[in-house]
């Protein structure tokens, strides 16, 4: 073995592998972490080792059965890492390219959708609202009243005013129209979230968990307003930061609202 080993040679292209390999297996640690994948990773790995042991010991029956369960565990891996899956991909066909050709009105849709949310937060009235990127939510779409209403200050106010019938639910924007009101979010599966969060605030970290959306929400409670994007979710925001923000900026803090954040 060790006149084999003293013919390897490491090349620039092993390098390379390393380095790819490395980051891989890195954002895909990142993508896992605080998440119920990690529990079922655990149990896995448990698996593999009693498997070791048994093959070792020549335990045939423990052998056989765990065998069995190696063979058609892949399908049911797809099925209990569907949400895992589901996420890696749209993460994977985020480009900062196809961004640059976002077709629609950003600043006019900036200045609707903070105005709207600056009113309702005045209010104390909370709501809820996604704002579609590249991956389409037209799945959450038809939770909800699909709509083809060009975005306004007024018409979102109007949706989440106490006791209409779509005020319980989020607004879906796509470029500068509305194509849903009344639709479910699915909620975070992040263990490490924030207890005092709220419904609303567990739903806009879930659906920036599967997708680039960037969701915003104003707390019924505190009349605050969050942005979550990317699984995080920034709280605290005024109608300027907030118009950053939707705008592609970064919002800038102040001292009076200094951006808190919290991982989700």
């Amino acid at each position: 073995m060790f006149e084999q080993l003293r013919f390897l040679t490491f090349g620039w292209r092993d390098a390379i592998e390393i380095v790819v390999v490395a980051y891989g297996v890195y954002r895909l640690l990142l993508l896992l972490h605080g998440t119920r994948a990690v529990q079922m990773l655990i149990g896995i790995v448990v698996l593999v080792l009693t498997y070791a042991l048994a093959w070792v010991f020549k335990f045939t029956m423990i052998t056989y059965l765990l065998g069995i369960v190696f063979t058609y565990g892949a399908f049911a891996a797809l099925v209990i890492f569907q949400p895992e899956l589901r996420a890696a991909l749209a993460h994977l066909g985020q480009s900062r390219v196809t961004r640059f050709f976002r077709r629609m009105e950003v600043s006019e849709v900036a200045e609707e959708v903070a105005d709207a949310v600056e009113r309702l937060s005045r209010s104390g009235i909370g709501c809820i609202i996604a704002l579609e990127r590249e991956i389409a939510l037209g799945d959450y779409v038809q939770s909800g009243k699909e709509m083809q209403a060009k975005v306004s200050t007024d018409l979102l106010a109007t949706i989440f005013t106490p006791y209409s019938p779509l005020h319980d639910g989020a607004v879906i924007i796509r470029g500068d129209t509305i194509v849903g009101a009344g639709c479910i979010l699915p909620l975070s599966q992040a263990q490490n979230i924030d207890r005092t969060l709220g419904t609303r605030h567990r739903a806009a970290l879930g659906l920036s968990e599967e997708s680039d959306a960037l969701v915003i929400v104003v707390s019924e409670e505190t009349a605050q307003i969050s942005v979550a994007e990317d699984g995080r979710l920034v709280r605290g925001l005024t109608a300027p930061q907030l118009r950053d923000i939707i705008a592609g900026g970064k919002p800038r803090p102040t001292a009076e609202h200094p951006l808190l954040q919290i991982p989700g």
